[in-house]
């Protein structure tokens, strides 16, 4: 898929996004932490944040690195990084930026950041080999990336399952080994080998159970359709009726996860970091 697709993708679901911003936040927190905590952020520091989204673990930077630090928000989307302006303006933090464009192109100063974050971007990315490779460059030596990704279908069958029916109604075959997906970097090892490959040391990985809780499974269905961008982008071509066809079969999977106190549905992500050599 070419960068005008995968931008036009995430802007139509931009909007969707940062509607669901808390919902994804509170979903995430455990992850986010994590992450920030294995990024070695620390007071001044300067921090790029890559597929920031709407950007809630920008804001989360930007609190630890505080006013003598900054932190750059990236994305493919221009309407993603309105609103991350728009919630740092409302949160009153004068140190968060933005800058536009797809990861593997960026092109940043060498050696400007103390730290590189991406939460659920880089199985997302075409290259993600390139994507680290800028990310190096970025990188002061010693400084660190830390990123988060879903492990495997089996441990998100609230994830897994619903791409499934909707690329078998869109006639579209999962993808292959190599190319981009949700769960393209969550097989065991490979992550980290990633990381070792484009140059990184000191790499450590640790897996986080969460839990996805919402108020039933019609709000999750909501949300699948209104901001995640690769579910949407499955469907988007195919006639109204396969798509109505589509989404009502996830609808139905989805009230498996429902209980009398709502929505529940366990879920599993990668965290892991590296530095670049001192």
């Amino acid at each position: 898929m070419q960068h005008a697709d995968i931008r036009k993708h995430w802007e139509d679901a931009a909007p969707g996004w940062a509607r669901w911003e808390a919902s994804i936040s509170a979903w995430m927190e455990p992850a986010t932490a994590a992450m920030l905590a294995m990024a070695g952020i620390d007071t001044g520091d300067r921090v790029l944040d890559l597929a920031s989204g709407a950007g809630s673990q920008t804001l989360a930077a930007a609190r630890l690195v505080g006013p003598q630090g900054q932190v750059v928000a990236n994305d493919i989307s221009d309407t993603m990084l309105h609103h991350v302006r728009e919630n740092a303006r409302a949160a009153a933090m004068a140190n968060v930026s933005t800058l536009a464009g797809a990861a593997e192109d960026l092109d940043v100063a060498a050696e400007s950041f103390d730290a590189v974050i991406c939460r659920l971007g880089l199985m997302l990315f075409g290259e993600p080999a390139r994507a680290l490779a800028v990310v190096r460059r970025a990188l002061r030596p010693g400084g660190k990336v830390s990123l988060v990704v879903f492990t495997t279908p089996a441990a998100n069958a609230v994830m897994a399952q619903p791409m499934q029916i909707l690329l078998r109604h869109a006639g579209k075959p999962p993808p292959g080994p190599g190319q981009p997906g949700i769960f393209a970097l969550g097989a065991p090892g490979a992550l980290v080998q990633l990381l070792i490959d484009s140059g990184f040391v000191g790499v450590e990985q640790r897996s986080v159970a969460l839990q996805l809780s919402m108020s039933s499974a019609a709000q999750t269905l909501t949300m699948l359709q209104e901001a995640a961008g690769a579910y949407r982008a499955v469907v988007s071509d195919c006639p109204e009726a396969v798509r109505v066809a589509a989404w009502a079969e996830v609808a139905e999977l989805l009230k498996r996860f429902d209980t009398p106190t709502g929505f529940v549905a366990p879920t599993e992500v990668l965290v892991a970091a590296g530095a670049k050599p001192a």
